[in-house]
């Protein structure tokens, strides 16, 4: 039955339905406009007091103040008073030289260096195609003069910094070889800072040591890859033990090629309710049994690597749990070239929860000593028990790709309905045995289908218009 409705009525509702939003709108602009004057009212008496101290301070103090201290003090307790675990405030010089860091350059001759037990700067290490390196310096080397500086336990911090300077600029050493003291000339310039260390270590099996995730490590990662498959490896360990992480484009660009097409990072800013998607992977995988140790010192970027990785069921995970840095921070240059770091979001894995304060753990929880820690670089696989850990769990994958004891099914990625069901979610960390059963059981199929890492290398990867972001 059909029932009409007279004009009057129609107008009545129509009157009744625009008063209602009327005042629903209105409730809410008044919340709104409360808030913010609350807000205004909050800087004002922040602000009179401020300035009102400043007019004392500026009446009664005996001494001369120093304005660019004191402006930088100011900007510095701000960002103290936020509360801010990761904010920082950056002087236009630590910027610049954070920005460097970021983009895997410095300004120096290219050297690792200690310090010695008698105080002098002890050489660890040569970067390739640096000053350092055309001018014969060598691991174990000591330096114990910088220009006019002799080295000593009370000058080492001084000298250190006496090493960089401006590209273009020389730098006198004193260098002491088996007793011997010879002065050497060096001028300093740009250097790549290798981030990537790749080696063949049992079999076909090789392991990349990445020590930080900077906008050179994508293709130092690429070109060290390609060169291992190249050299017949079908199986991948990937220490990120003690790093400490870097920008988040890295770490995608890289995770890119070794994923299958989905989501790779999330990130949920303030005031929404839902992650906005960072990143994503395109179709093209790697396949092929892959490892990633980590420890309490993997942090960042560090950690999603070896989050996403597991995420898809592309990798085990063997050490300690991780840091437990899930946020992301950016950097913002202000006016006069100095810079603020501010945390803007928390982010997540392609499918698992966010490890903000809780870390990464491990697959396999395999403890070291300290001492052991000290002397990472040191070990290989048989003395130490991580990597050996990690030998272990990508050859028996290996085995069973080869001979496999049943039909290999392809490893499904965590979805979020079903990542309590995933192997790496669901196995406790401290029931080793029982994980690695169960990799030998699963297994990678398809050991040579691989994207083109030099394809990868210039793709290009939307990442957010402001700051620095890590």
């Amino acid at each position: 039955m059909n029932r009409k409705i007279s004009l009057g009525a129609a107008i009545t509702l129509a009157i009744m339905f625009s008063t209602v939003t009327f005042i629903i709108t209105m409730i809410y602009s008044r919340n709104a406009f409360d808030s913010m004057v609350f807000n205004i009212k909050e800087r004002e008496t922040m602000y009179a007091k401020l300035s009102e101290v400043d007019r004392l301070v500026r009446q009664r103090y005996y001494n001369r103040i120093d304005e660019d201290t004191l402006g930088q003090e100011l900007i510095k307790g701000y960002m103290t008073g936020i509360e801010d675990k990761y904010g920082a405030y950056m002087t236009a010089e630590q910027y610049s030289e954070l920005q460097s860091g970021y983009q895997g350059k410095t300004v120096d001759i290219g050297l690792i260096i200690s310090q010695h037990s008698e105080g002098y700067i002890l050489i660890e290490g040569v970067y390739d195609d640096s000053p350092a390196s055309l001018s014969e310096l060598m691991p174990g080397d000591l330096i114990v003069k910088v220009d006019d500086i002799n080295v000593s336990l009370e000058t080492y911090e001084e000298a250190v910094l006496a090493l960089k300077g401006d590209p273009g600029t020389a730098v006198t050493l004193t260098i002491r070889r088996e007793n011997v003291d010879t002065p050497y000339t060096i001028t300093r310039r740009k250097v790549n800072v290798p981030s990537v260390y790749g080696e063949m270590i049992e079999g076909n099996i090789a392991k990349l040591k990445i020590t930080e995730f900077n906008d050179n490590t994508p293709d130092q990662f690429f070109k060290i890859f390609t060169q291992l498959r190249t050299e017949g490896a079908s199986g991948f360990i990937f220490d990120l033990r003690n790093n400490s992480g870097g920008t988040v484009e890295s770490v995608c660009r890289i995770l890119d090629t070794l994923l299958p097409e989905g989501p790779i990072v999330s990130a949920l800013y303030k005031g929404a309710t839902e992650p906005e998607v960072l990143f994503s992977s395109d179709e093209d995988s790697v396949d092929a049994p892959m490892v990633v140790v980590i420890n309490s010192k993997t942090a960042s970027a560090a950690e999603l690597f070896a989050q996403a990785l597991r995420d898809y069921n592309k990798a085990r995970v063997v050490g300690t749990t991780s840091y437990g840095k899930g946020s992301m921070q950016e950097i913002h240059k202000l006016s006069d070239g100095s810079a603020i770091d501010i945390t803007v979001a928390l982010y997540t894995p392609p499918f698992s929860e966010n490890f903000e304060g809780v870390g990464v753990k491990p697959d396999f929880d395999i403890r070291i000593s300290p001492d052991m820690e000290k002397i990472l670089d040191e070990l290989d696989h048989n003395s130490d028990p991580q990597l050996k850990k990690a030998v272990e769990v990508v050859s028996a994958e290996i085995r069973n790709i080869e001979n496999p004891a049943q039909p290999v099914t392809p490893a499904q990625p965590v979805t979020p309905n079903s990542s309590s069901e995933a192997p790496s979610s669901s196995q406790p960390s401290d029931e080793p045995e029982q994980n690695e059963e169960q990799s030998e059981e699963e297994g990678e199929q398809a050991e040579d289908e691989t994207k083109e890492p030099e394809d990868s290398s210039v793709e290009e990867i939307e990442s957010p218009e402001e700051g620095i972001v890590h």
